[in-house]
Parts: C-alpha cells; sequence; structure tokens
C-alpha cells in the first residue's frame, strides 16, 4: 500500500507557517504565540490534538491543544518561548480512546445499555496503557488499579465507572492519553529573537543638533557625539531604550541640498545625512564635524550606562562624489548621455544621491554591504534601521540579513518602508525584525479598528509594527492641525496598541509646522542644524515628556502591552470614541496574576465626545454578570464597570484613559 499524503488522521492548515519553502514564522522571548491547526477523522469517535514544541536545545515539551470550537475542528493552543534561537514544532492528532469510551460509556451505563461490555472494554484500555514502557511506574499501578476496579463485578456498575473518571484520571492521561492512531504532521520552524527584537521604545535624534550652536555672525558650529552624549540621560529618564540616529557619515558637496530641500546652498549648509560620502569617506567613515571613533565608542559607553542601544541607520545610496562612484561606477546607473542617474520619487527628486543598481555586479554590492554591515557591528551596533528597502531587491534582504543573524543572531533589522502591502510584507518574511507600518496615516475610529486588528491577526506571524508616531518625513494633517491633543492621542495609541513604537525629537516639543503643501517640517532637520532649548523648556514645563514618560513606565509594568496578538476592539456608540483592550493570562505574565487593560481613545482633537463603552467582559478575563475595578493609570482615578460604560473624554484636558482592571467582581 502506498503511503498516504494526507495521514491517516489528517492535520492541515498548520500555523504558524508562511507556506514559503525556507521562510520562517517568528516570535521573541516571551512573546505568547498561537499555535493551531485543523484535525478530524471519519466517523464519531473522538481525536486528541497535540503540539510538540522542540527549543534549540533540542528539549520538546508536548503541550494539549484544545477545540477552538464544537464543529470548526480548529485546534489551538498557546506557548511562551524563553530563548533566542531555531525553534521547530509539530502537530500530533490520535484517536483518543479514552474519550471515546468515556463518551459512549456515560451515556449507555447510566441508561443500562451494554453495562458489562462497556466497563470490560474500558479495563481492557486501562490495562493496556498500564503496560506502556513510556509512563512511570506510579502511573502504571494507578492505571492497571483502574483497569482491576472496571473488571470487579461485585462493585456497583456505576461506582466503577465513576473510579474511571474525574479529576484523578484526567491528571494521569494530560500528557500521555489513552491513544492509536497516532499521526504527525511535518516539521515546521519558529525563528524566535531576544526580546528587544519586538518590544522596544524607539527615540530618533540628529546628534548633529545636539549641541549645535548658533555663531554671532550667523554660522553654526555642529554638535558632536560628545554633545549629544550630554542628551542620552534625558532621553532614558523618557524611557526609551533605543537611540536611533540618522547616518552619521561624511556628507556629499556635489549638488548638496540647502535649507527646505532647496537646490542652492550657502557655506556651512550641512546637508542631508542621506547624501552619503564625500571625499572624507564613505559608509565605513564618521563625518568629522561629528567626531572620529573615540568619540563614537565614548557615545556608545554613556549610551549602555543610560540603558540605550543605539541603532544606525543603513542607507544603501550615495552622494555623487561617495568613493564607491569612482571605484565601483558599475554599481550605478549610467543614462544614454553618460552622466549616472539620481535618486526620483516622482516628484521628488534626490540630486544629491545616487541609488545603487543592484543588478550590475550583485556579488560586489553584496561584499560591500556585509562588509559595512560586520565593521558596525564590530563597533558595538546591534540595530539598524533600514532607509528605503523596498527600493533593493528582496532577494538581496533575504541574502544579508541571513548571512548577518548566521553569525550575529541579537542583530535587529528595522525596515523603513512605507510602501505597497506586498512588499512591505514580503520584506517582513524574508528576515526583517520590525518595520514601519501605515500605522502614521490611520486616524479615524474606523481605520484604526481595521489597522489594530490588521497587524494583531492578519500579519503577526511574521511582521513586527514599530508604530513611530512621528519620523523627519512625515508630518500628518492630523498633527500639524489638531493641537496639543493629538501629540498626545497619537502616543497612547501607538505606545499602548503594539509592542514597539517610536518618537522623532520635536514630538514632545509638539512641532506642528509644516512646509506648506507639504507633509514635511518646515525648516526640516534633514538639511539643516536645529536647536532647542532642553533647559528652557523643562523650566517652562511647555513639553509632553512627562506624559512619555507615564506612557512608557505603564509598558514596563505592564506585561499585556509587551504582546501584539491580544488587542480585542470593544463596541462604542460614538464614531470618534476608540476602545481596545488587552489581556493576558497568569500563566503568562510572569507575576502570577493576569493583566488586562482597557484605552478608550477620543481619536477627535476638536471636540468633546461621550459615549457608551461596550465590553465582552469573556476577552476581559471575566464572565458575564460580573462587575470590574478599572484604575485609570494617567490619573489614578478607580470606578466600578461593568458591559455597559458612560465616558466623556475632553481633549483639552484627559483625550484618553487607560485602565487597569484592578478587580473582578463575580
Amino acid at each position: 500500500m502506498e503511503p498516504s499524503s494526507i495521514g491517516r488522521i489528517p492535520i492541515l492548515d498548520v500555523r504558524p507557517d508562511l507556506g514559503v519553502p525556507g521562510l520562517s514564522a517568528k516570535a521573541f522571548v516571551g512573546e505568547v504565540v498561537p499555535f493551531s491547526a485543523t484535525c478530524f477523522r471519519e466517523g464519531h469517535d473522538l481525536i486528541g490534538v497535540a503540539l510538540h514544541l522542540r527549543n534549540p536545545e533540542g528539549k520538546s515539551s508536548r503541550i494539549q491543544m484544545h477545540s477552538a470550537g464544537p464543529g470548526t475542528d480548529r485546534w489551538i493552543v498557546q506557548a511562551q518561548p524563553d530563548k533566542p534561537g531555531a525553534w521547530t514544532f509539530t502537530v500530533e492528532a490520535y484517536s483518543d480512546d479514552y474519550a471515546t469510551w468515556h463518551h459512549n460509556a456515560e451515556v449507555k451505563i447510566p441508561l443500562g445499555i451494554d453495562v458489562e461490555l462497556m466497563l470490560t472494554i474500558g479495563s481492557e484500555l486501562f490495562t493496556r496503557a498500564s503496560k506502556e514502557p513510556s509512563r512511570t511506574v506510579t502511573h502504571r499501578k494507578k492505571l492497571a488499579a483502574v483497569a482491576a476496579t472496571l473488571a470487579d463485578t461485585a462493585i456497583d456498575p456505576l461506582v466503577r465507572f465513576e473510579k474511571a473518571s474525574g479529576e484523578e484520571v484526567d491528571a494521569l492521561l494530560l500528557h500521555a492519553p489513552i491513544s492509536s492512531l497516532e499521526t504527525f504532521s511535518a516539521e515546521y520552524p519558529l525563528h524566535v529573537e531576544r526580546v528587544r527584537a519586538g518590544f522596544a521604545n524607539w527615540y530618533e535624534f540628529f546628534p548633529r543638533s545636539e549641541g549645535a550652536k548658533l555663531n554671532a555672525d550667523g554660522s553654526w558650529t555642529s554638535g558632536t557625539f560628545r554633545t549629544a552624549a550630554k542628551r542620552l540621560p534625558a532621553v532614558a529618564k523618557m524611557g526609551f531604550n533605543v537611540l536611533y540616529m540618522p547616518p552619521i557619515h561624511p556628507i556629499g558637496t556635489i549638488n548638496r541640498k540647502g535649507p527646505n530641500n532647496t537646490l542652492v546652498t550657502q557655506p556651512g549648509d550641512p546637508g542631508s545625512p542621506w547624501a552619503i560620502g564625500s571625499a572624507d569617506g564613505g559608509h565605513d567613515a564618521i563625518h568629522p564635524d561629528l567626531g572620529d571613533f573615540s568619540d563614537f565608542a565614548f557615545f556608545l559607553k554613556e549610551a549602555k550606562k543610560n540603558g540605550l542601544e543605539v541603532a544606525l541607520d543603513l542607507a544603501l545610496q550615495a552622494a555623487p562624489d561617495h568613493p564607491w562612484v569612482k571605484t565601483n561606477p558599475e554599481w550605478f546607473t549610467t543614462l544614454p548621455d553618460g552622466s549616472i542617474a539620481f535618486a526620483e520619487n516622482p516628484p521628488k527628486k534626490y540630486q544629491d544621491i545616487y541609488p545603487i543598481n543592484f543588478d550590475n555586479d550583485p556579488e560586489g554590492i553584496r561584499a560591500e554591504v556585509l562588509r559595512v554591515v560586520l565593521f558596525w557591528i564590530s563597533k558595538g551596533i546591534t540595530t539598524f534601521r533600514v532607509d528605503n528597502p523596498h527600493t533593493k531587491p528582496v532577494d538581496f534582504w533575504e541574502w544579508l540579513i541571513s548571512e548577518v543573524n548566521t553569525k550575529h543572531p541579537e542583530v535587529v533589522f528595522l525596515a523603513e518602508a512605507f510602501t505597497r502591502p506586498a512588499m512591505m510584507q514580503t520584506l517582513a518574511k524574508v528576515g526583517f525584525q520590525q518595520s514601519y507600518s501605515y500605522f502614521t496615516w490611520r486616524n479615524t475610529k474606523w481605520e484604526l479598528e481595521e489597522f489594530f486588528r490588521s497587524i494583531s491577526h492578519d500579519t503577526a506571524d511574521f511582521m513586527r509594527p514599530n508604530l513611530f508616531v512621528n519620523t523627519p518625513d512625515i508630518l500628518t494633517e492630523y498633527l500639524q492641525f489638531g493641537g496639543p491633543a493629538a501629540f498626545t492621542i497619537r502616543a497612547t495609541l501607538a505606545a499602548t496598541a503594539a509592542p514597539l513604537w517610536g518618537v522623532y525629537t520635536g514630538f514632545e516639543l509638539y512641532e506642528s509646522v509644516a512646509r506648506p503643501g507639504a507633509e514635511e517640517y518646515i525648516d526640516n532637520e534633514k538639511f539643516e542644524y536645529k536647536f532647542r532649548d532642553w533647559a528652557a523648556i523643562d523650566k517652562a514645563g511647555t513639553s509632553l515628556a512627562p506624559y512619555l514618560t507615564q506612557l512608557n513606565a505603564i509598558r514596563a509594568e505592564h506585561p499585556a502591552l509587551g504582546q501584539l496578538r491580544n488587542i480585542t476592539i470593544q463596541r462604542t456608540d460614538d464614531e470618534a470614541i476608540l476602545c481596545y483592550s488587552k489581556h493576558l493570562d497568569a500563566q503568562f505574565t510572569g507575576t502570577g496574576s493576569s493583566d488586562t487593560l482597557i484605552i478608550v481613545v477620543n481619536t477627535d482633537p476638536h471636540s468633546v465626545r461621550e459615549t457608551t463603552v461596550h465590553l465582552d467582559l469573556t476577552t476581559l478575563g471575566a464572565s458575564h454578570g460580573d462587575t470590574l475595578t478599572v484604575t485609570n493609570l494617567i490619573t489614578g482615578t478607580e470606578w466600578t464597570w461593568g458591559a455597559d460604560n458612560y465616558v466623556r473624554l475632553d481633549p483639552f484636558t484627559e483625550p484618553v484613559h487607560i485602565l487597569h482592571v484592578s478587580g473582578v467582581n463575580s
């Protein structure tokens, strides 16, 4: 007989799985991962399903799965990987001989149907189990005792049946059921990475602006790594733990951009950091204005002292005077007139940047980029924010990230790919640990509900969205015209909806003036120095920094916010008030208690809104009819909530509630 391609008991649609050979679903240490499969068999006999989860050292755990619902044939369970590395899992489906017998016996025996026959079948099952060498001696003795009781005709049949039921028997069979027809799925990979690959608070600043000075003659003195290091304690105090800097390399002089992206420059204009390369060096050099490698090492040391991991920008492009242009002109696209094509994203033009043509000399380009990345890793960098990866071949990224992570599994790559879903998602599938997302442009209640459902369910097996509230390139109309409330609202959404979020400097200062006709900041820091008088701002108390600090503290204290997949959208009656919850069962929190938060947000920064919030209490670790004791983590106010709750949110005083369920009252 030829072997079946489907197995004695069908096991279908196993998740998580990307469905592409060689590509792995991903998780991070501490993430609660849902595993599922469709399993069924012919007839009426019952089946059981188990997950076999193997850690990188080869130790396997058998975890019983449970039905997702009657008639669905879907089996599910959650597990929490506790160490990084290459995990694997298989799904086992089996005929649950005990459950089948027990179901039939509890129907027949009380009715006096086939009583002795059913008890004899049960005795034979327990006798069989008592002889299985895989069981402990103690368990085999207990199973044999049950078998003997079932066979003892001197005992009342109902009493005999009761001895084969209940918690004690269930415990004996939990990890080793009485089964047959065991069928196993294929083995599936699960790539588990360090915590900060999936749970982190990012802060971006330009080191040249931190400590920059405007001189009396109107010229500027650039900030350095030494002056920028003075800003690190303040960043850390706000609770951020990843500090991202735009490119720190020499900036080209040919076609250098002036203020607000103009083509006219004046002496002293610093140019765009993304126009990489000059006579001072390329991607493996530091801009002389920032210091040298000893200054960079000092900066990294100070960052580490403050609990900050430094992320560098990996921008694979070149200024016209980058050394690559002379040494490897074949890496660029030459036009019919003999000139090299500069970067364009019509109508935008980047005359100060040459994009790389990855098809002219792929082996040479790959070797050079790998060299550059390994060079910075050797200097202490373990996180890279990658500029515009969607403009480079996907197979290049699959190769590069694999090469790097094979040698340095701790290295994290963040994809700055604001692009079509297929490209964005494929970049995540081939290895990018984090991804920018459409969050920036999702502002209304219904847009956010759709977005949160998508990131927490549709793409969570492979894509980790980093919810940046703003970037040097992106100042949305919502922030331009929403006033201070808009900043509070966006920060709350980003910090509570996903484990990864980020802020670009100036957000905490409510910077909101755009270049006319664009969603970019006016007097953009990409093209000039920006002085911010942090001391005066702190003294005036006009910063959002205290609130950002509070948000990051809440994130640190509540493990439910460290998960992506646990968002539940709750219903409200108002078109602008959004409500969602995040719940984490006690077995996964590490504290022994479950953790539940309810976030209510007025997405309208201009108007007072009031509504009734309708909660599905079963998604909050409660039951229908229970009441909840909830504490507002922003104000400290305590309320009693039920299934339906009145909420009033004033954007000018209190645009959001972040509620912790501190008690469930039955």
